[in-house]
């Protein structure tokens, strides 16, 4: 079974942790010593850095990697997949990202599962093969055992031999029959230990979309008074342009042919002026383009309006639903806008593609990539709308994640249910 097999391998983390806690006992305890040999004066600095920093972190990514191992295992066999969303702003300085990975609550709950995992998988899993193993063995040799003992013409010896034919097959059905529950208590195992409990998932996501809503509502507030400033400032004051161009032309109609000729010109330009701007106003919310030609079309005009050069890269071979199209123009746009603003970037890459997933995962992904390589450093709370594209993003069950070091550029990665 490939629980047993994997066992020494699910184990070894916890060894690795026993022998950096024993050295750990023996340094404490050696000045009270006094029969140890003296060491090389640069020794116990070597050891130090070896079973005080090296173990443990070897330990730790071990687990991890183990963790991994055993969901791509569950996930491919019954479909188990963990479906509590990262969180894509968490800190990201990278000696804190780092010493969360390797020393955080998910590096030392994956220690205590590869433990727990490799012991039921020696114990529960080394049980039933040796079971059915042995079984199928000794029933094999009673057979052989009853044809020797009938060519030495001893029937009286057939006893023990009949009993093992009977015992041998008895004990390989028992453990054929309890390797389901195996199998069940190692899913069980994988749910307590590396799932949270269904009302705390519940009481997370409650609290995720409470906070999610109230910062989608502010975001619209934000929108609509922008939208608001935008008529007022533009559209608007040209209306009012445009209504008074017309009264002087109406106070001349009969005086001045010519000046009511120019003023009606002037009134036609104004009027080209507005729609003008009502366009802008309106490509904003959702593009014409978008609509009618997906966004193969629609990503290219908007790189076009951004200040700095945009390679635009779109993979898509057909449309996705149309609500996933919206949620990726606009996490581009806005992507495009922080960086004009805030990123000092030469250079951009914008890229879209479907990546393909097994519909028990929920399906295909569009996934948008917007890559800059401008200072990096991207602050959620410097008022740099990460927020608002996380939200945008979360509402159609997508995820979104940023990975952007100090003074290495940027990259914004969502994945957009293709049929969101």
């Amino acid at each position: 079974m490939t629980s047993l097999a994997l066992a020494l391998f699910y184990l070894a983390p916890a060894f690795m942790l026993i022998v950096s806690a024993t050295w750990i006992g023996f340094a404490a305890t050696a000045p009270w010593q006094p029969d140890v040999p003296r060491r090389d004066p640069d020794r116990p600095a070597v050891d130090a850095v070896a079973f005080l920093v090296a173990l443990p972190v070897a330990a730790t990514l071990l687990a991890r990697l183990a963790c991994r191992v055993q969901r791509n295992r569950l996930d491919n066999v019954f479909g188990i997949v963990e479906t509590s969303p990262p969180d894509p702003l968490a800190a990201h300085t990278p000696l804190l990202r780092a010493w969360r990975f390797l020393f955080g609550r998910d590096a030392w709950s994956a220690v205590v599962y590869s433990t727990v995992a490799g012991a039921h998988g020696l114990l529960a899993a080394g049980a039933v093969v040796l079971l059915v193993v042995c079984g199928g063995a000794t029933a094999a040799g009673a057979l052989v055992g009853i044809v020797f003992v009938l060519a030495q013409g001893a029937p009286g010896d057939l006893v023990g031999p009949l009993v093992l034919v009977v015992v041998g097959p008895l004990c390989a059905l028992v453990g054929l029959r309890l390797a389901p529950f195996v199998v069940a208590t190692e899913v069980l195992l994988h749910r307590m230990l590396l799932f949270e409990a269904p009302e705390v998932r519940i009481r997370r996501r409650l609290v995720h979309v409470q906070d999610s809503r109230l910062r989608m509502v502010d975001a619209a507030e934000s929108e609509r008074r922008r939208i608001e400033r935008d008529l007022h400032d533009g559209a608007q004051q040209r209306l009012l342009a445009l209504s008074m161009t017309l009264t002087r032309a109406r106070s001349r109609v009969g005086t001045d042919p010519e000046t009511v000729l120019e003023l009606i010109t002037e009134a036609q330009r104004e009027s080209r002026e507005v729609m003008d701007e009502l366009r802008q106003v309106a490509r904003g919310l959702h593009p014409r383009v978008l609509t009618d030609h997906g966004l193969g079309a629609a990503l290219p005009v908007a790189a076009g309006r951004a200040p700095v050069p945009v390679r635009v890269d779109v993979e898509l071979g057909e449309r996705p639903s149309p609500r996933a199209e919206g949620v990726a123009y606009y996490v581009a746009c806005e992507a495009l806008t922080n960086i004009a603003k805030h990123a000092g970037a030469a250079r951009v890459t914008v890229a879209a593609e479907r990546i393909p997933r097994p519909a028990r995962r929920g399906g295909d992904l569009l996934r948008l990539t917007v890559t800059d390589d401008g200072a990096g450093g991207a602050d959620p709370e410097a008022g740099t709308g990460l927020y608002g594209l996380w939200d945008r993003v979360d509402a159609v069950d997508g995820t979104l994640t940023v990975h952007s070091p100090s003074g290495e550029g940027t990259v914004l990665t969502a994945d957009i249910p293709w049929e969101a």
